[in-house]
């Protein structure tokens, strides 16, 4: 049986670290070649030798999203090195955890800069080439279930992704003609080395007894969804956002 995205070129934002690495190898795993955006380059080419590694064709390359001169430099890159690209997943993402009368303006536009007028650019650097290349192509945005519900000291963070979301419905509406599909992956709290002590904690513990299925998810639990956006099995879907969170959003207030 042919890997699922065999022939496939993927971009991923935010790739250096983070869901990004799982979301590049998941994706690498499943046939495609990959290149892998960010910024901080040591770590971008040793993700590049790791997947060469498990024989997964990437490229690593520099991108600030938040300068449309460096998204253009690097998709150009990636098309020339791997080919023309058929699946981005808009990953790159930042967060300032601050009270609300707190926060600066630098706080807020360094959040809704990235996360927002970021994955805009990107996705529109990218629409753009893949309507030109004629072939369509899925763009998945990683949004989060902070922009259907609220938490405190993250007002930005919920602010941007609450926006990406309804940003992917507008893009997929104007992208259908070119056959470019446009979907949203909203995570739950997903475990990482990174929050692996706050959710040790007794407030930690709380919030894990809030979700419904009563623990945290995983890497692996966004694997079927993201292999399923990026793929021709969910050629009917568009303007749809997928939430992985055990059940958090929809529960009881």
């Amino acid at each position: 049986m042919e890997p699922l995205l065999k022939g496939k070129v993927a971009l991923v934002t935010g790739a250096f670290g983070g869901l990004g690495r799982d979301f590049a190898r998941m994706l690498g795993e499943a046939g495609a070649s990959v290149g892998l955006a960010g910024r901080r380059m040591t770590e971008g080419r040793a993700l590049e030798t790791e997947l060469a590694s498990q024989d997964i064709h990437a490229l690593a390359v520099k991108m600030e999203v938040t300068d449309r001169a460096s998204v253009e430099e690097a998709v150009a890159k990636v098309a020339a090195r791997l080919g023309g690209i058929d699946i981005l997943v808009n990953n790159a993402g930042v967060t300032v955890t601050k009270p609300f009368l707190e926060q600066t303006e630098a706080d807020w536009n360094g959040v809704v800069g990235v996360n927002l007028t970021g994955a805009w650019r990107v996705a529109q650097v990218v629409a753009r080439h893949m309507r030109d290349h004629g072939r369509g192509g899925s763009i998945i945005n990683i949004s989060s279930i902070l922009g259907e519900r609220v938490m405190a000291q993250v007002s930005s963070y919920s602010a941007s992704k609450a926006g990406l979301t309804h940003l992917t419905r507008a893009m997929a509406l104007e992208l259908a003609r070119f056959n470019i599909r446009v979907n949203a992956l909203l995570p739950g709290y997903v475990q990482t080395p990174l929050n692996r002590d706050y959710f040790a904690t007794d407030t930690g513990q709380a919030t894990i007894k809030r979700i419904p299925q009563r623990r945290l998810g995983l890497a692996e639990d966004l694997k079927g969804p993201l292999l399923l956006l990026a793929s021709g099995e969910s050629s009917h879907m568009t303007g749809s956002t997928v939430v992985v969170d055990g059940g958090h959003s929809i529960n009881s207030m």
